[in-house]
């Protein structure tokens, strides 16, 4: 994110001119942090589905010749669970790149290229 507000600190200035405050440029940059993030972990969690679900594996112990098998399941709460904690690391890490970028000072952003 900080790079995203790097890019895009004349287009984040051009808005504070033109009368926007502070407030909905922090909102604007957590909601497109969150909108990534759900994005991601929609993704992640698919594949861990599709990767890990009903997966068997199994430990030998050499010493004792005895081994454990477990079977992995990943259920839907397991994947909400991964949804939710994707979207809250997307808005705290939205959330001091927001900051920062209601912060930059109109005119110095303005001639940065």
């Amino acid at each position: 994110m900080y790079s995203a507000i790097a890019s895009r600190t004349r287009e984040i200035a051009t808005l504070r001119a033109m009368g926007f405050s502070s407030g909905p440029v922090v909102i604007s940059v957590i909601v497109e942090s969150l909108a990534v993030s759900l994005i991601g972990g929609a993704i992640g969690a698919g594949i861990a589905y599709l990767a890990f679900n009903g997966y068997e594996a199994s430990t030998l112990n050499w010493a004792t010749f005895s081994q454990v098998t477990f079977k992995f399941a990943v259920t839907k709460g397991l994947l909400i669970q991964a949804i939710i904690w994707a979207s809250v690391i997307g808005i705290i890490g939205g959330l001091f790149p927001a900051v920062r970028a209601a912060r930059l000072p109109i005119a110095s952003a303005l001639r940065e290229t």
